[in-house]
């Protein structure tokens, strides 16, 4: 498989997060689920209609790279492959952010992506030094479109500015975003994001699984989620008995779907992660329906009690 699809950003409804393919510390990666699970999951997403994938350099220290690139060469269904450049401290020239994008590209086996995003803001080098390597890499033809990743709006602002000045549009602003972290709609990120025409992609659409229904107080999630969400937990069941209810009255969907479609809904591109097969199967059924703006309006009420 060469490369990827001819769409944009902007076209496609619902990503899959890699950030779990390779991941030790947060989504205990080799405990629980296989490479065999990931790849199984990864083709029944393919097969109901995710068309892209999302991935980063930092991913299992490039392990979620390498794993995509293997899956890759065995569909071939064309696929919006996205990945990251993440600004360690010794990384503060253009040049960094292409050299990294070229090890991306022969870990993925790939000529180029659809999307390379920087992954955060940077803490050393400001932040148009290492726009100007997006610039860069795009028009070396290493990148279709580029983005950034946890940038606040005038972060963001910054970056649309220098890129502007190659006439390279940003393409997407990829953040935290979910019925417990609804921070980018009320700061003016979301509606400025709109704005400029930048795609807001939310990653973490489930929280980390909290929204899925099946973790509580007494069935904490594993690893570094239970202690991050331990205050949130006890408050968790009143917004999951109403999720679980719009889900009866919308054709028994899930919890999970419900909060994937309600992002959706939001006008963002959610990107829910799968480990295996039924996680697959569950993210792509939150596809081709939406909740009613009642629904939507009901969910902010309870989400806006967290």
């Amino acid at each position: 498989m060469e490369t990827t699809t001819p769409i944009t950003i902007q076209q496609i409804e619902m990503g899959l997060g890699a950030w779990a393919w390779g991941d030790r510390l947060v989504w205990n990666y080799g405990s629980g689920y296989s490479d065999a699970d990931i790849e199984a999951g990864f083709r029944v997403s393919v097969e109901n209609g995710v068309q892209m994938v999302d991935t980063a350099e930092v991913y299992g220290n490039g392990q979620s790279e390498r794993l995509l690139g293997k899956f890759l060469k065995h569909t071939d269904q064309p696929l919006y492959i996205a990945t990251k450049f993440f600004p360690m401290p010794w990384r503060w020239t253009k040049t960094s952010v292409v050299n990294a994008l070229r090890a991306s590209l022969r870990r993925l086996d790939l000529p180029r992506v659809d999307l390379y995003q920087l992954h955060w803001p940077g803490w050393v080098v400001p932040i148009e030094w290492l726009v100007e390597g997006l610039a860069l890499a795009q028009r070396a033809g290493l990148t279709r479109e580029v983005g950034v990743s946890n940038y606040d709006q005038n972060q963001m602002q910054r970056a649309y500015t220098v890129l502007s000045k190659y006439d390279i549009p940003l393409a997407s602003n990829q953040v935290e975003y979910h019925l417990l972290n609804r921070s980018v709609e009320k700061n003016g990120l979301l509606d400025r994001c709109q704005e400029l025409g930048v795609r807001l992609i939310a990653y973490s659409p489930l929280a980390m699984g909290l929204l899925s229904g099946k973790y509580s107080s007494e069935n904490p999630p594993p690893g570094m989620r239970a202690g991050r969400y331990q205050g949130v937990m006890q408050k968790l069941q009143p917004l999951l008995r109403l999720m679980a209810e719009i889900g009866q009255d919308t054709g028994g969907k899930t919890p999970s779907q419900i909060a994937i479609n309600w992002c959706i809904c939001k006008g963002t591109l959610p990107i829910p992660g799968a480990k295996n097969v039924r996680q697959a199967e569950m993210n792509a059924g939150a596809l081709g329906w939406r909740l009613s703006p009642e629904q939507i309006k009901a969910l902010d009420d309870a989400s806006d009690k967290m």
